[in-house]
């Protein structure tokens, strides 16, 4: 495999874990969003990746060597139930005293930020060996 190809895939990875963290932080930061500007509370919202498929002219020139990157698909959002939380005192309560909150687990999202941390991580490794093995190949040919 080519040194760059090694740069492309991982330099794709690490926008879409980029993309993923800003997600989960925007989740995070509105797990007590009763009222959003669409109406009703905030939506949870969740990243799809897809493999980055070869380009005609890298299939006909067999660049990458197979290998895929990876690209965000979409960003969708959760379709489920808000959660209901009864709190009559709260400016967003209907007349039953329930409050609709967004239906977003602290937990699952620290927990996919982690996920999201350490695969950015491992990829930013990735580049670091794939530039140390380069190094060493020109200090070779010296």
């Amino acid at each position: 495999m080519d040194i760059l190809n090694t740069f492309r895939i991982s330099g794709s990875a690490l926008q879409a874990q980029t993309t993923r963290l800003n997600t989960i932080s925007s989740n995070l930061a509105n797990v007590e969003t009763t009222s959003t500007p669409e109406g009703g509370p905030y939506k949870k919202k969740s990243v799809v990746f897809q493999s980055t498929p070869l380009s005609f002219q890298e299939q006909l020139e067999g660049i990458r060597g197979g290998a895929q990157g990876v690209s965000v698909t979409k960003i969708t959002e959760d379709t489920s139930a808000p959660r209901k939380v009864y709190n009559p005192s709260h400016p967003d309560a209907k007349e039953d005293g329930y409050v609709e909150m967004p239906n977003i687990s602290v937990l699952e999202e620290m927990v996919d930020m982690m996920s999201a941390t350490r695969s950015y991580q491992a990829n930013v490794t990735s580049i670091k060996m794939a530039k140390r093995m380069a190094m060493k190949a020109l200090d070779i040919g010296r």
